[in-house]
């Protein structure tokens, strides 16, 4: 999955349950790039800025792409440091609705 299907994907999960309220979360690629949810817009948008943000996760694209797809169980992968969280980890235990 490439980063403009994973941003669609996203957009249209947010267009469809709408974002985090108030706040803003990004997923970080590393060298692939960044998706971020923007909650604090109305509505909430979807882009490749990789800025501030209140939560940051950080994950291989490769990874992303088995957790989304349920190869992979988010709680698994954070435990065994494929994910990790920076910022507020309320956001992203909220995160289930968008990716769901």
């Amino acid at each position: 999955m490439s980063l403009a299907e994973i941003t669609a994907g996203m957009a249209e999960r947010v267009a469809k349950n709408g974002g985090i309220a108030g706040k803003s979360v990004t997923f970080d690629f590393g060298d692939d790039g960044a998706v971020r949810i923007d909650g604090t817009a109305t509505p909430a948008t979807v882009t490749n800025d990789n800025g501030d943000t209140d939560c940051r996760v950080k994950v291989s694209l490769a990874d992303f792409t088995d957790i989304a797809a349920g190869k992979q169980n988010p709680q698994m992968a954070f435990m065994m440091g494929k994910l990790k969280v920076e910022g507020d980890m309320g956001i992203a235990m909220q995160l289930g609705k968008i990716l769901g």
